[in-house]
């Protein structure tokens, strides 16, 4: 991810802008995460689905009673492509999240420290709160 980062900094233009988004770091939770992606992505075939099971159960619980408790089962399943507006099923999704490796994180202060030292400013940051998610950069080539 560092190489990436680096690479493409030489690339923008003066006054030129970078967009970037970079997994948060969540400290035990990511690194949690990527012991789960290893365990995916080196199992044989019918331990992957255990471990998809696993997941989906993990990242869909909380949501499925929580729509049972509205009244409304499977709602957020339901109106997930609208609402979430990533453009997979929320089956997919959790493939996708689970097998997705290699796996790297960082705090938001790191990715701002890095493109600094590199003649970048800071335009725009939309950062996922600490959670889970993707923290968001727009960056301006001094």
């Amino acid at each position: 991810m560092w190489q990436a980062m680096g690479n493409v900094a030489p690339l923008v233009v003066e006054k030129g802008r970078l967009f970037i988004a970079i997994y948060n770091d969540q400290g035990r939770s990511s690194k949690l995460w990527k012991k789960i992606k290893q365990a995916y992505c080196a199992a044989p075939e019918p331990l992957r689905m255990a471990v998809l099971l696993l997941a989906f159960a993990r990242l869909w619980g909380p949501t499925t009673v929580r729509d049972l408790l509205k009244g409304q089962p499977a709602a957020t399943w339901h109106n997930y492509g609208r609402l979430g507006g990533r453009g997979m099923s929320p089956w997919r999704d959790v493939v996708d999240w689970v097998g997705g490796y290699p796996f790297e994180v960082a705090k938001p202060e790191e990715i701002f420290d890095f493109y600094r030292d590199r003649g970048f400013c800071l335009d725009q940051l939309r950062t996922c709160a600490g959670g889970l998610g993707c923290n968001q950069f727009v960056f301006q080539k001094k």
